[in-house]
């Protein structure tokens, strides 16, 4: 009975992750938490104190605050079902067949030139005829900067976040071709590949070479361990961990371990078995990646203290920057680069999709969050101009959430429409 209780339970959790909307919403809700917590009086000194407790690990040189924790010890699991669902989707799913995902592909990387280019913008023509002297442009809390620090911010808008785009999907897109879906779905695949790539060669300070010995061991280890018949889990997660630990010590961001022993893992069907290892993994870490590491990452992450939480923020140049890229820049990227390779490089679109049938999607991707959180936090040394970063990624990400919620709605209804017509004139014939 107790049994049969905890499969029940477990499979109501799961079901829970399973469920776009209802983990989106969650980690949405631990966001808003987490900067009201840092900001409303009652509780600001003890949310800093939970975040600033600092969690050693014996024998090692690795003593982080919580706060860091979450994001460099827990995203590290969802980074690892990014890995398992990239390598899925790399071996049988929409990018095992690069022509049919050339589109999607292309607008990727279209979607992750134009934000930052924008979002450079903004910030220099605040530091050219904003209040402050000509270079340097004044933030919200009044600390004057020059253009050459905040432009250190340029790779946060570039990240489309997976999990919040495909909630609002499931929200307003209710009735719409699957091909939509399958757009987005490849699109956003290929961004955080991309996420991943940018994090790695901007934001890693490499140390000695001999960690990256360790960190192939690791590798070779983990490839060999999940392909035995049966995998020995107390060793797999040991090399995991030592991965994770060799990732830090070399200066790579060590989140990155997760993507890397995800990718090693089998993604086609061995050993009699029905269905793949990668995607079998990656079933049953979702509940954890959804439910546990990514809302506790956006609490501490938006959990940021500001001497002035008020209107004034949305006067910020890094705010203002962000927004503009991740709202405007992000649709604009992915448009301009659907209509070049569709009329210019002989690709074409899903059959009945047309190139107008994409833009609410595309606006769905300045949804930045969780990797631009991530980003917001690597690129800035100074305290105030990260929090600013990650508070213009949560209001930007809002924004596009609004404006494609809308648009997907009403593209929903009149698909509808369509659709009811088209059964009326079958009727009548």
């Amino acid at each position: 009975m107790v049994d049969g209780t905890r499969f029940g339970w477990w499979s109501r959790i799961r079901r829970v992750a399973e469920s776009d909307t209802i983990s989106g919403l969650i980690m949405l809700g631990f966001a808003l938490a987490g900067l009201l917590l840092a900001n409303v009086p009652a509780t600001t000194h003890l949310f800093e104190a939970i975040a600033e407790t600092h969690v050693a690990v014996p024998s090692t040189n690795i003593d982080l605050p919580i706060g860091h924790w979450a994001q460099d010890g827990l995203l590290t699991i969802f980074f690892l079902v990014v890995g398992l669902d990239l390598k899925q989707e790399l071996t049988t799913g929409s990018l095992a067949n690069p022509r049919a995902a050339a589109v999607p592909m292309a607008c990727a990387v279209g979607g992750m030139m134009v934000p930052p280019v924008l979002f450079l913008l903004v910030t220099w023509l605040f530091s050219t005829f904003g209040p402050a002297s000509p270079g340097f442009a004044m933030v919200a809390s009044g600390e004057v900067h020059a253009f050459g620090a905040l432009a250190q911010g340029w790779a946060i808008p570039t990240a489309t976040d997976i999990a919040f785009s495909l909630t609002v999907l499931a929200l307003f897109a209710k009735g719409l071709p699957g091909s939509i879906r399958a757009f987005l779905m490849t699109l956003a695949t290929v961004d955080d590949l991309l996420a991943v790539i940018v994090i790695a060669l901007f934001f890693s300070s490499l140390n000695a070479w001999y960690w990256f010995l360790g960190i192939a061991a690791c590798a070779a280890a983990w490839a060999l361990l999940v392909r035995m018949r049966r995998v020995p889990w107390p060793l797999v997660a040991i090399v995991g961990a030592l991965a994770w630990v060799m990732m830090f010590e070399a200066g790579v961001h060590p989140t990155l371990s997760g993507v890397l022993v995800g990718l090693l893992t089998p993604s086609r069907e061995m050993h009699g078995e029905e269905t793949p290892r990668a995607e079998r993994y990656k079933d049953k870490l979702q509940p954890f990646s959804a439910l546990l590491a990514l809302p506790i990452f956006a609490l501490f992450a938006t959990g940021v203290h500001f001497k002035t939480l008020s209107l004034a923020m949305m006067t910020s140049p890094v705010v203002l920057g962000i927004i503009a890229a991740l709202v405007i820049g992000k649709p604009v990227g992915i448009m301009l680069t659907a209509w070049a390779t569709t009329h210019f490089a002989g690709l074409r679109l899903a059959k009945g999709l047309r190139l107008r049938d994409l833009f609410p999607a595309a606006c769905a991707c300045g949804i930045g969050f969780t990797v631009s959180f991530l980003i917001a936090t690597l690129a800035y040394d100074d305290p105030e101009l990260s929090g600013e970063a990650r508070f213009g990624v949560l209001v930007a990400s809002l924004i596009a959430a609004l404006i494609s919620g809308v648009l997907l709605s009403h593209q929903a209804r009149t698909y509808r429409r369509r659709a009811t017509g088209d059964e009326r004139q079958t009727a009548v014939r």
